[in-house]
C-alpha cells in the first residue's frame, strides 16, 4: 500500500529479480542475533562444541573422526568457525548501525528538549527580573516593621496623653468637687452657728 501514489488506481506490479525483504524485520533480526551473539550462553555453547569437536576428533576412531588432527589440523573446525565469524561480523555492524540511528534520533530529541528548557529558565528569569524590580517599589518586611513599631510608639504615646489629659481632667474636677464641698460644709457650719 505504502508504494501506491493514489488510492483510485490499481497497483502496478513490478517483477523484479531481487527479494523484497522488509528492512525493519531484517533489523530486528539482526539485532536479536547481534544480542544473542554477546551473551554468556553463545559462549559457553560454543566453547563446549568446540571443546566436544576437537575431543571427538582426536579420540575417536579414525574411522569416526570427520576432522582428524593429523593431517589438517582441524581443517573443517577452522572453517566452521571462519564462516560463523563472516556472518556473525556484518550482523552485529548492522545491529550497531540501527542503535546509532536510534541514538540519533534520541539525541535529537534531547537537544530539542535543552532547548525548550533553556528557553523555559530564560523566560523564568526574565520574571523574577522583573518581580525584583517590582518589588524595589513595594515596601520590603523590613519597612513594614519599623513602619509598624513607630505606629505602636505613636499610638502608645497617644494613649499615654489622652490618659494624663483625663487625670488632669479628673484632678480638675475633683478639685472644684472639693470645693464645693468646703463651701457646703462652710454653709452648713454657717447655718448652725446662726441656728
Amino acid at each position: 500500500m505504502a508504494d501506491r501514489a493514489r488510492l483510485d488506481q490499481p497497483r502496478i506490479v513490478r517483477r523484479s529479480p531481487w527479494v523484497r525483504v522488509d528492512s525493519e524485520a531484517f533489523g530486528r533480526l539482526t539485532e536479536r542475533i547481534a544480542r544473542f551473539l554477546g551473551t554468556g550462553r553463545y559462549l559457553a555453547v560454543q566453547s563446549i562444541v568446540v571443546v566436544a569437536w576437537i575431543i571427538w576428533n582426536s579420540a575417536a576412531p579414525h574411522s569416526l573422526q570427520f576432522d582428524p588432527w593429523r593431517g589438517t589440523r582441524f581443517i573443517f573446525l577452522t572453517l566452521v568457525l571462519s564462516l560463523q565469524a563472516s556472518y556473525a561480523a556484518p550482523l552485529i555492524l548492522l545491529a550497531q548501525n540501527r542503535q546509532d540511528d536510534r541514538d540519533r534520533v534520541n539525541l535529537e530529541a534531547d537537544r530539542d528538549e535543552a532547548q525548550e528548557s533553556k528557553a523555559d529558565l530564560e523566560y523564568l528569569a526574565r520574571e523574577m527580573a522583573a518581580i525584583r524590580i517590582a518589588l524595589g517599589e513595594v515596601a520590603t518586611r523590613d519597612f513594614v516593621r519599623s513602619e509598624l513599631a513607630r505606629l505602636e510608639d505613636a499610638s502608645a504615646r497617644e494613649a499615654g496623653e489622652k490618659a494624663r489629659r483625663k487625670a488632669k481632667t479628673a484632678r480638675a474636677e475633683v478639685r472644684e468637687a472639693r470645693a464645693e464641698v468646703r463651701e457646703l460644709q462652710e454653709a452648713l457650719d454657717a447655718k448652725e452657728r446662726d441656728d
